[in-house]
């Protein structure tokens, strides 16, 4: 199953805990250090493609009503969502190294700094 890049950057957020969409689009641009940033028409296009697939699905567990809008939906990871992440993941890497033996980058990439 092909996952686009917004797919892939909302399914690596979830991928250690629940978050709603503001959540998620803050977490992705955490993530890439403010070079990826969902917009709301993004964001949630793909968050109804990726419920429809199966691969996140909403939850209620774990969200206190005292301490959050009622109104906002939380989203989790799905046991297919996990399966299709890690395999996408897996093709990057092997992208990466297939650059990396054609010397379009460098060895190791130099460290971020996460300020």
């Amino acid at each position: 199953m092909a996952i686009s890049p917004a797919e892939f950057h909302i399914l690596v957020s979830l991928s250690d805990a629940d978050r709603h969409g503001y959540g998620i689009m803050q977490q992705v641009e955490t993530d890439s250090d403010g070079v990826i940033r969902l917009g709301p028409g993004t964001l949630y296009g793909a968050i109804k493609r990726l419920l429809a697939s199966g691969l996140i699905k909403e939850t209620t567990e774990g969200v206190d009503p005292k301490l959050d809008d009622s109104r906002r939906r939380y989203y989790r990871l799905t046991a297919s969502g996990r399966k299709a992440v890690v395999e996408e993941s897996e093709r990057l890497a092997g992208l990466v190294r297939l650059a990396r033996t054609k010397r379009l980058i460098a060895k190791e990439a130099p460290a971020r700094s996460r300020s």
